[in-house]
């Protein structure tokens, strides 16, 4: 059992999906969880049921974090958009609001909380990433972009805060059971030219040796794990939760 009994931690898009799962994880192992999520009310709902703090906070205004410091303990970046749309057609406004909110606004969150893990001697980054930041697929080029980019920015991270007692690791799930996947069928059966019902089928479990979708639930499971103690010696990793995709 992972005790985080005195820990603070900040997740990120916390207030459903793959983030509120993790917060609660972290908060049933003890810790105080903020909930960070551009939906204030949302985040509220969501704090109060664990018994955390909500930060109502537009994570792809990058500026308004250059000067951020943040004391906690565990990072979770999760917060993510999405956009299905051919290259030559991506709307690039889009493209860079993705790059800020997934990449950039991460450096930033960690470059906030770096200094008072450092301080303490222990620090964990846990970074959702996806099995976009280790393949690709059409359609999506600024969400792999962005995925790619945070498997790097980690690595360096785990790098540069181990001898500090920080580690930094990627989660990497394939197609989970949240909103954000739910409102991509649409779009993808009009650029695959198939009916919706066959998105699932032809398009997110193609290349899962397993046909099912990530459970939020089993990825807070390995954040929990990656958050405690017995995981002091894994760092830099990344944690494949696909069904066997990136096993092709």
């Amino acid at each position: 059992m992972t005790d985080l009994t005195g820990r603070r931690a900040v997740v990120t898009g916390g207030a459903s999906g793959i983030g509120a799962a993790c917060a609660r994880a972290l908060a049933q192992a003890g810790a105080h969880v903020i909930i960070a999520d551009l939906d204030g009310a949302a985040a509220d709902r969501a704090a109060s049921e664990i018994g955390g703090e909500a930060w109502q906070v537009d994570l792809s205004d990058t500026g308004s974090l250059a000067e951020l410091s943040l004391d906690v303990d565990i990072l979770v970046n999760n917060a993510g958009i999405q956009t299905v749309s051919p290259i030559e057609q991506f709307d690039p406004a889009r493209f860079s609001l993705i790059l800020r909110l997934m990449l950039e606004s991460p450096f930033l969150l960690i470059r906030a909380a770096l200094p008072k893990m450092y301080e303490r001697g222990f620090g964990r980054i846990i970074n959702i990433s996806s099995v976009h930041g280790l393949r690709a697929s059409e359609f999506k080029s600024a969400y792999v972009a962005a995925k790619h980019g945070l498997e790097g920015l980690s690595k360096v991270t785990a790098l540069e805060g181990g001898a500090r007692g920080v580690t930094s690791n990627c989660v990497n799930p394939g197609y989970a059971r949240t909103p954000l996947v739910e409102k991509q069928i649409a779009d993808q059966a009009r650029d695959h030219g198939i009916a919706e019902d066959e998105v699932l089928a032809k398009v997110m479990l193609t290349e899962s040796a397993i046909k099912q979708l990530v459970e939020p639930d089993d990825i807070a499971d390995l954040v929990l794990w990656l958050a405690g103690d017995s995981a002091r010696m894994v760092t830099g990793a990344s944690y494949t939760m696909d069904g066997g995709w990136s096993a092709r």
